[in-house]
């Protein structure tokens, strides 16, 4: 496994999301409603009953109304399944509202749009050194979502593309640290789950300042490079070729100690250890031979 020490050492988030200070829209709708109606009844109240007084004051309380409602509608704020809104105040953080359907806060702060949904990101073709110097190529797929909107907003500036150049940088890191194929140690192609979750955990660190949480992240594609992928091939044919032959020899072997065996013990025929040594040899020619052999045979004594 990789050095303990080359962990990431991101630094400490500042923020944390909070709930902010919201109410039901559907009410402050019907109130906004009601000021606007009421700000124009007025207004044509001053003007039906006449007079410079009366048509003064029916306009200036029908326009404070209406300002009034106006004023309240402009916090109404839709909410989408899976989508928050961050607040921000003057330039301070006021919450995030999460709940949907229509909501209300207050009219004076920005509102910033954060999607919650599960997200899909697919790195490029990268192509990097593993630990025995073989360059290889390597694709990765991650599978996250926003869980803290409000380190997603302000601890970096965009959390989109942060999250894809530090899925990039962990992919190039971890397949740095393992060989391709190796039969002592972990191996990038034959250790996929161990490797993936020690890709899932170095991007859980690399990205938890941005408020990011990592459900999943898989291996998609895994090659040596054009350069090496015939030399490499042949390589395992070759380990493939000699694994094969170890375990014919194995079987013929045993084979062989069978047949003498069962020859010894049944008193079919007595050879003596020149003789045995002929039959074995003859017996492993024809069990480790990679094609078919040409019978010989003997019309003669045993020893002609």
């Amino acid at each position: 496994m990789p050095d303990e020490t080359t962990k990431v050492d991101m630094p400490r988030p500042k923020i944390t999301e909070r709930p902010a200070r919201d109410r039901g829209g559907w009410t402050m709708l019907a109130l906004t409603v009601v000021l606007i109606l009421a700000g124009a009844a007025a207004a044509l109240a001053g003007i039906a009953v006449g007079g410079a007084v009366a048509l003064a004051a029916g306009i200036a309380a029908g326009s404070l109304l209406v300002v009034a409602g106006l004023v309240l509608a402009a916090g109404l704020t839709p909410v989408a399944p899976n989508e928050a809104r961050v607040l921000l105040l003057l330039g301070r953080y006021k919450g995030t509202v999460r709940t949907d359907g229509l909501r209300w806060v207050n009219p004076l702060t920005g509102r910033e749009r954060v999607s919650t949904r599960i997200r899909n990101h697919e790195t490029g073709l990268a192509k990097v050194n593993d630990l025995d110097g073989n360059p290889i190529e390597i694709t990765a797929v991650v599978v996250w979502q926003v869980a803290d909107t409000a380190r997603a907003v302000f601890e970096v500036d965009d959390f989109v593309e942060f999250v894809a150049f530090q899925t990039e940088a962990a992919v190039r890191h971890i397949a740095g640290s393992f060989p391709y194929d190796a039969a002592d140690r972990i191996s990038l192609r034959d250790n996929a789950d161990e490797i993936t979750a020690q890709l899932s955990e170095e991007l859980a660190e690399r990205v938890a300042s941005a408020g990011v949480e990592i459900i999943e992240s898989r291996i998609t594609g895994l090659a040596y490079a054009p350069e090496i992928a015939h030399a490499m091939l042949r390589r395992q044919q070759a380990g493939a070729v000699v694994a094969a032959r170890q375990r014919i020899v194995e079987g013929a072997v045993g084979m062989v100690q069978l047949a003498l065996d069962r020859l010894d013990d049944q008193n079919v025929i007595e050879l003596d250890e020149e003789r045995k040594a002929t039959m074995v040899s003859n017996l492993l020619v024809v069990l480790c031979a990679d094609r078919d052999v040409q019978p010989v045979v003997n019309t003669g004594s045993l020893y002609q």
